[in-house]
């Protein structure tokens, strides 16, 4: 603030002797004279002015200074009681950490005098072991000699008279282990041959037998017939001696049988008529026409369901006419099952055991598929169609253990490969479940039916199912008259009269089951 006084007054000052020394070099005159006065007039007001100003400035800032100060010692007492706060808390928490220390070290005073004790206790029980391993080892040295007085052997001479007994021993029992896993191995092999038989067949899905030697074709209205017939009946003629299939036409409303032993004729009769009957034009040149395209396409959807079967089975590589022979199967039927299904069932089969036995499950397969084409020859042979087979594949290059599979599956000659008992297995399985074969369906189901009707010859049986394709019997039996005693021994009686008046494939289990029931009615 003395700063500004001062500032202020030497400019008043300046002003003043400006104003003197251009005064001062003229006449003073009366007005020169009454502007000085003026002008240190102005000066001294404006130094008051500035005195004025500088003591308020000074008060102002006076006040700003006292507040900043108190505002500054109120931060300064909050650090410092913040700083003790912390002071303290640290404090107490040495003090605890001291307390608990000297806990521990109490602690550690008696675990240590203890452990000390239980040294000193070790050594001192060590100390009596050893004298007494000493005593043992003295009297263990008496008895030997004795021993060695007595017998008149040495200990060297005992030990290897001993050993002699024990591989003598050793040897016999060594032989009776080898029989015994021998004959465990074989009673095993068994089991896990009929597993593996077992396990293949339920992971293949099969069909049931439908196959037959007649086919329908389904007409809009019977004047049709008519026209099929022709004139003098020359229509049906040149379609019957084109096609080589049997046309019945009777009095069947709005149907035509096709009769044939031959699939692929029937089929090729089939589509003909079907063309012929679309067309609308029926006659013996136009039959001609129609059976013969009609023909070339059977041929080539031959080929077709070939190259899409070894596809689906991943059988590659397969010569043409093997392929086009695996084609012809599905137009072929044996004992009523259609010859393609029966393969690809073998195939799967095949190769599914190949594979539980570590074998190759693609030629496996490769084999299942081709193992009856010696039954779709285009000329008729005096050969057995496993040898038949055997030579179409040996002649199209097929491998030496799938060509061994195809002949021996039906022992026509020796079997000399892993794969070939895998395949005439797998044919035997595929051929001889329930509804694989017609002929076989009606004995599956009358031994079904027997198995039952022994069950319920039984006084107390109340019903009985058989189950698991006849390899189990369920009996249901009335609480009443049969007890738990009584269910025991007539599931022996069931199964001791199956085993004598029944004759049935593997074996039976037969379980009772009796239940009691108690029921009310909450009205």
């Amino acid at each position: 603030m003395d700063i500004v006084i001062l500032i202020s007054t030497v400019v008043a000052l300046i002003i003043g002797i400006g104003i003197g020394f251009f005064t001062g070099k003229s006449s003073l005159t009366k007005k020169n004279q009454i502007q000085i006065d003026d002008a240190n007039r102005k000066s001294k007001q404006i130094v008051e002015d500035a005195n004025s100003k500088a003591e308020a400035l000074k008060k102002e800032k006076i006040l700003q200074a006292k507040e900043k100060f108190l505002e500054l010692k109120s931060e300064h007492e909050d650090k410092i009681k913040n700083r003790e706060r912390k002071i303290q808390d640290t404090e107490k928490r040495i003090k605890d950490k001291e307390s608990k220390l000297n806990e521990e070290l109490h602690l550690n005073g008696k675990l240590k005098l203890k452990y000390e004790k239980e040294i000193e206790e070790y050594n001192n029980k060590q100390n009596i072991l050893k004298i007494k391993q000493d005593e043992i080892n003295q009297i263990h040295n008496k008895q030997v000699q004795l021993l060695e007085k007595i017998s008149g052997y040495s200990a060297d001479e005992a030990k290897s008279e001993l050993i002699e007994q024990l591989k003598v021993e050793a040897k016999s029992q060594a032989q009776i282990h080898i029989q015994q896993v021998m004959e465990e191995a074989q009673l095993n092999a068994k089991s896990e041959a009929k597993k593996i038989v077992i396990q293949s067949i339920q992971r293949i899905g099969t069909e049931q037998a439908i196959e037959n030697a007649v086919s329908v074709f389904n007409i809009e209205s019977d004047e049709i017939k008519g026209r099929i017939i022709g004139r003098e009946g020359r229509n049906i003629r040149a379609l019957e001696a084109a096609t080589g299939v049997e046309i019945i036409v009777d009095d069947t409303p709005e149907a035509i049988l096709l009769s044939c032993f031959d699939p692929v004729r029937r089929e090729i009769a089939r589509l003909s008529l079907h063309r012929l009957v679309t067309d609308g034009r029926i006659h013996p040149a136009r039959i001609e026409e129609v059976v013969a395209k009609t023909t070339k396409q059977i041929d080539d959807e031959i080929i077709e369901v070939g190259k899409r079967t070894a596809i689906d089975l991943g059988v590659h590589g397969l010569h043409p006419e093997l392929i086009k022979t695996v084609g012809r199967m599905k137009f072929r039927s044996s004992y009523g099952q259609n010859l393609l299904q029966h393969s690809r069932e073998v195939a799967h089969l095949a190769g599914v055991m190949a594979a539980e036995l570590g074998l190759d499950a693609k030629r496996a397969k490769r084999a299942g598929l081709l193992h009856d084409i010696g039954k779709v020859p285009e000329q008729e042979s005096e050969l057995p169609h496993a040898i038949l087979g055997m030579n179409w594949a040996e002649k199209y290059g097929e491998h030496p253990e799938i060509v061994n599979a195809i002949g021996a599956h039906h022992d026509e000659i020796e079997m000399n490969t892993l794969i070939s008992p895998i395949i005439q297995v797998c044919d035997g399985i595929s051929g001889a479940r329930p509804g694989a074969r017609r002929q076989l369906i009606e004995s599956y189901m009358q031994r079904l039916k027997d198995l039952e009707n022994v069950a319920l010859s039984f006084d107390g049986v109340n019903q009985a199912y058989a189950i698991q394709a006849g390899r189990e019997l369920r009996v249901m039996v009335q609480s009443e008259k049969v007890d738990d005693v009584r269910a025991g021994q007539l599931s022996l009686d069931i199964t001791d009269k199956i085993q004598n008046e029944l004759t049935y494939p593997g074996q039976v289990k037969v379980t009772v089951i009796r239940e009691t029931r108690a029921v009310n009615i909450a009205r």
